[in-house]
C-alpha cells in the first residue's frame, strides 16, 4: 500500500486528488493539509511514502516544506513530489535543489497521475515532460559546475553511463537494456552514483549530471 499525504491549500483540488485515490486499491491517502507547515506536521506523524505538496501556499511554501523534509534523517523515506499549476520556473529548479522527488502539473490525465505516484514510491525521479524540457533547456547558457565535475572523477566509467542515462529520463529497466546488464545492477550503479555524489535522489543526479557536463543539453 502506498500511503500518501495531500498537502494543497485549494480544498476542491484536494477533494479531487483524495477520490482518485479512494478508487485505487494500493494507494491510501492518510491525511491532508491546506498550508506547508500543517502538512510538515502530518508527515512527520504519518510518515508516508509520497507527499503530494503545492508549491505555493499560506503560512509555509512547499519549497521550505520540502526543504525541511528532506533535511530531516526522520523522513527519509518520504518522496516529495510538487504540484504545481505554472511549468516550469524558478520556483521548480529551488525545490528540485533541496530535495523534491519530482512534478506534475496540476492538469495530468487521471491515469498519468496515478502513474505518476507510483513511479515516484519506488524512489524515481519524476519529472513532467513539459517540465524537463525546460529544465533542460535552463542548463544551455549556464556555465558548468566546477565542485560537481570534480565529483564525477569518483565515479567508474559505468556509474557514469548510468548517471547519464537516468538524465535522460530512462527507469532502471531501461538503463539495464541500454547497458545490457540486469536490472539489479543498474540499479545498483545508480545507488552508489547517487552516494559518492551525495544526491538525496534521482531528481538530484538528474541536476548534477547537467551542472557537471556529463550531459549536453540542447534546445528543443
Amino acid at each position: 500500500m502506498i500511503r500518501v499525504v495531500l498537502v494543497d491549500d485549494q480544498p476542491l483540488i484536494r477533494s479531487g486528488f483524495r477520490a482518485l485515490h479512494d478508487l485505487e486499491d494500493d494507494i491510501e491517502v492518510v491525511a491532508e493539509a491546506g498550508d506547508g507547515r500543517e502538512g510538515l506536521a502530518l508527515v512527520k506523524a504519518h510518515l508516508p511514502d509520497i507527499a503530494l505538496i503545492d508549491i505555493q501556499m499560506p503560512v509555509m511554501d512547499g519549497i521550505e516544506a520540502t526543504r525541511r523534509i528532506a533535511a530531516d534523517p526522520v523522513l527519509a523515506g518520504v518522496h516529495v513530489v510538487i504540484l504545481t499549476n505554472y511549468g516550469f520556473d524558478e520556483y521548480v529548479f529551488d525545490a528540485l535543489r533541496v530535495g523534491a522527488t519530482g512534478f506534475l502539473v496540476k492538469d495530468i490525465v487521471p491515469e498519468d497521475f496515478l502513474h505518476a505516484v507510483r513511479v515516484a514510491a519506488r524512489g524515481d525521479a519524476l519529472l513532467a515532460p513539459s517540465i524537463t524540457r525546460k529544465l533542460i533547456n535552463r542548463y544551455v547558457a549556464q556555465p558548468l559546475d566546477t565542485a560537481a565535475r570534480t565529483g564525477l572523477e569518483e565515479l567508474t566509467n559505468r556509474e557514469r553511463e548510468a548517471v547519464a542515462l537516468v538524465a535522460q529520463g530512462l527507469s532502471n529497466d531501461e538503463i539495464a537494456d541500454r547497458m545490457v546488464i540486469s536490472p539489479m545492477t543498474a540499479k545498483t550503479h545508480v545507488n552508489r552514483a547517487m552516494t559518492k555524489l551525495h544526491a538525496r535522489d534521482r531528481a538530484q543526479l538528474v541536476i548534477l549530471a547537467y551542472e557537471s557536463g556529463l550531459v549536453i543539453p540542447r534546445n528543443s
